[in-house]
């Protein structure tokens, strides 16, 4: 009822060394145990990016035939989570050998270059092909921000000193479900794309069944939908960040990937169709 159309999994032989090569990481990460603090969490936001161009690439049909599978959905998340695990741990092992002043510069940078990298791909490939576009993509980045914005002064006014408590992690949950939500809603009622998650198409054809959808369109529930959901978590976790930080910011990245990695799908998927 929640996952979108297209979910594709890879022939076992690529499967399978993905999760052993996975769960590897998972596992020294484990006993590192680095910190997460709101610098990590940041230093994550260009790893979701990442993974988002890697697959709009599948999309853009930009692999060979014999990987492309690899980068469809669900296997593109693990595909940069071990990408972006290996590179957290070469940032915990260069901090230790004194050559970084911290983990998440290094890591941050990294996950800056490996998107800057794809994503230069999906600009060259679009413009090649003509269908480079950047008007709409930008326009739901700074109505995303501005939102935001707005949502952020709210939550403040609700919970006085939540801001504090979440800062940057929570600012990245609030802006990542933000932007997922008005480029969807720009997707939907400007470009026409069709929304291929069922959850999603529901509350846009909720929205469209309004006397609203004439003058303002049907994406506008979705968004406030989505930026409320945002509130509730960060007003729900502000005492687990208060009594557990490490863990309450490790859970909050997770769910901060899943409206920004969607969010700049959608907009590099507008750049480049």
């Amino acid at each position: 009822m929640v996952l979108p159309e297209g979910f594709v999994l890879p022939p076992w032989y690529l499967l399978v060394p993905l999760l052993v090569i996975l769960a590897g990481i998972v596992a020294l990460l484990w006993v590192l145990e680095p910190p997460v603090t709101d610098r990590t969490v940041l230093a994550f936001a260009p790893w979701m990016m990442f993974g988002s161009a890697l697959h709009v690439l599948y999309q853009l049909d930009a692999y060979p035939e014999n990987v492309e599978t690899l980068f469809a959905t669900p296997t593109v998340y693990l595909v940069a989570a071990a990408v972006a695990g290996a590179a957290w741990i070469v940032a915990v092992f260069l901090y230790a050998g004194g050559l970084q002043p911290t983990i998440s510069r290094f890591f941050g940078i990294a996950g800056t270059a490996f998107f800057a990298v794809f994503a230069s791909i999906i600009l060259n490939v679009s413009w090649s092909e003509e269908t480079f576009n950047l008007f709409w993509p930008v326009i739901a980045v700074i109505a995303a921000g501005i939102v935001t914005a707005i949502a952020w002064v709210a939550l403040s006014l609700w919970v006085t000193d939540i801001a504090k408590t979440t800062s940057y992690t929570g600012a990245l949950v609030v802006f990542g479900h933000t932007l997922d939500g008005v480029s969807t809603a720009v997707g939907y009622d400007v470009i026409g794309v069709e929304e291929t998650v069922p959850l999603s198409a529901l509350l846009l054809e909720a929205g469209e069944s309004l006397p609203t959808a004439e003058y303002v369109g049907a994406g506008w529930l979705f968004v406030l939908v989505k930026a409320a959901l945002a509130l509730v978590i960060l007003g729900l976790f502000k005492e687990y960040v208060e009594d557990a930080p490490q863990q309450a910011r490790i859970v909050l990245a997770g769910i901060a990937a899943i409206g920004l990695g969607p969010g700049v799908h959608n907009v590099l998927l507008f750049i480049a169709t």
